[in-house]
């Protein structure tokens, strides 16, 4: 999630957004962030801070997951750069 409105000095929590929800997380295992941040968040605790390309490649992940929740089958567009299955048919 990102960071919309960062803590104060005397609260460690912060509004975030992400995958279409807005949420106040709780930043004390990671510290106030500033306006911006990633942050990874399970039960609205950031966990760990993230850069904007870890954040983007876990986003992806879970939108795999869940076109494989779907029933689709195909998740080489999720994962760019890795090598597909195809791929690796084809060289070896």
């Amino acid at each position: 999630m990102r960071v919309i409105t960062p803590s104060s000095e005397f609260s460690l929590q912060a509004t975030c957004e992400g995958r279409g929800e807005r949420r106040v997380v709780n930043l004390a295992l990671v510290g106030p962030q500033s306006e911006g941040s990633w942050v990874l968040v399970f039960s609205d605790h950031a966990r760990r801070v993230l850069d904007r390309e870890e954040a983007r490649q876990i986003d992806l992940a879970l939108d795999a997951l869940a076109a494989a929740v779907s029933g689709e089958t195909d998740f080489d567009r999720f994962f760019p750069g890795l090598p597909s299955a195809l791929d690796r048919r084809e060289q070896g």
